[in-house]
């Protein structure tokens, strides 16, 4: 038997072809959730990399798996689901992004620098099977190394296209059970990069959510940015069909994203911030069916990313704790992350699918929304006085 995770990066739930996005060229993921359970509801416990990251490994929301700061890394002693499925006699690999190691503060966040990084086997999470790099966003000609490249060799073509085409090539050496990560960074920026030959929509063709300030400088942008959003979102598309036509038909698939990105809605760009285009990603999951038929199912089931690792022990058949199904999610952003055009500030939120509640450091109510009626969140509601017993209640759920 196999599990098989596929994480992307800054792909936000919005963006697929089977959510209704008709700019989204996604006909292999759209097969995918022909076959799969959608999880409409899903959610990243927080809303930037490194932070995700931690907590879908480790099933710990951050800071407590060790990750406060952008910049830390995952410590060595923290347990992972890769070290579960090791003491399971799982083979375990991960290939890719793993954006949890050290890495320097003074370096340029896109190049060479930090696509080059050793991560020590030590700092691989349990991974017995490592084949990555530590960040760096070259969507193109990545460097990897790992336990076949001791060194980081630059291999050229589409990052998507590589990471897939390797990844596969050692799901077909394994006689065992295992257990695969692919960590792909599109469709993160640069967005202007290049896609695998897919030709960006013209900016004018591209339309934008409804919450996106019309006439302005920052229509222009979104329009500019989802032109190459969209080109990289076709091309790892067709390399994710690639992929999974090459996976044994009795393994388990998911298809998910550490966070979106908020492309002109309420005026922002980027992650890190509280909105639903920031903190719902795609979640996907395909399960074997004795049959050979699968059965889709829509659901809107409070789920998180942080559930990730509680799942694919019980599919592994490892003996835990039943999980009760949630009635709401939290959220939050551990540590401001003093990037351009990211959030401005730490924040909590708890939400669930007809209310959202966003907590400033201090406690003070930032955002509340009415997610039933108000979907694109136009209305801020924190201080009608009509909601505030509500508000009172779901800050209780919070601090629970």
């Amino acid at each position: 038997m196999g599990i098989l995770w596929i994480v992307t990066t800054q792909w936000r739930a919005q963006a697929c072809g089977y959510a209704g996005d008709q700019q989204a060229r996604t006909p292999n993921l759209d097969k995918l959730a022909s076959e799969s359970i959608n999880f409409t509801q899903a959610v990243t416990p927080h809303p930037f990399g490194p932070f995700a990251r931690a907590a879908m490994l480790t099933g710990v929301h951050s800071p407590d798996n060790g990750i406060r700061d952008y910049y830390d890394s995952l410590p060595e002693a923290k347990r992972t689901i890769a070290h579960d499925l090791n003491d399971h006699a799982y083979s375990t690999a991960f290939f890719g992004k793993w954006h949890l190691a050290k890495r320097s503060v003074n370096a340029d966040l896109v190049g060479d620098e930090h696509a080059k990084i050793v991560i020590p086997i030590s700092n691989r999470g349990g991974f017995t099977f490592f084949e990555g790099f530590e960040s760096g966003f070259l969507l193109n000609d990545p460097w990897l190394h790992g336990t076949r490249l001791e060194k980081p060799v630059q291999i050229k073509g589409y990052q998507s296209d590589i990471l897939c085409k390797r990844a596969a090539d050692w799901i077909k050496t394994e006689k065992n059970s295992w257990f695969c990560v692919v960590s792909l960074e599109a469709p993160h920026p640069p967005y202007a990069s290049s896609a695998a030959g897919i030709v960006p929509k013209d900016p004018i063709s591209i339309n934008l959510r409804a919450n996106v300030p019309q006439d302005s400088s920052i229509e222009v942008k979104a329009r500019q940015e989802l032109s190459g959003y969209y080109a990289h979102i076709e091309a790892t598309d067709r390399s994710l069909g690639q992929l999974l036509a090459d996976v044994p038909k009795d393994t388990v698939v998911v298809f998910t994203s550490v966070h979106g990105d908020m492309h002109g809605s309420h005026g922002l760009f980027r992650k890190g911030w509280p909105h639903e285009e920031s903190i719902r990603v795609p979640l996907l999951v395909r399960l074997p069916q004795s049959t050979g038929k699968h059965t889709p199912i829509q659901t809107s089931q409070l789920v998180s990313l942080i559930d990730l690792p509680h799942w694919t022990r019980a599919w592994a058949g490892i003996k835990a704790i039943p999980r009760e199904i949630e009635e709401m999610q939290k959220i939050s952003m551990p540590s401001q992350v003093k990037f351009p055009l990211q959030c401005d500030r730490k924040w909590t939120g708890i939400r669930n699918t007809k209310r959202k509640l966003i907590l400033n450091p201090d406690g003070d109510v930032w955002l509340f929304y009415n997610l039933e009626i108000d979907p694109f969140e136009m209305t801020d509601l924190s201080k009608d006085p009509a909601y505030m017993h509500e508000i009172e209640y779901f800050k209780k759920q919070l601090a629970h």
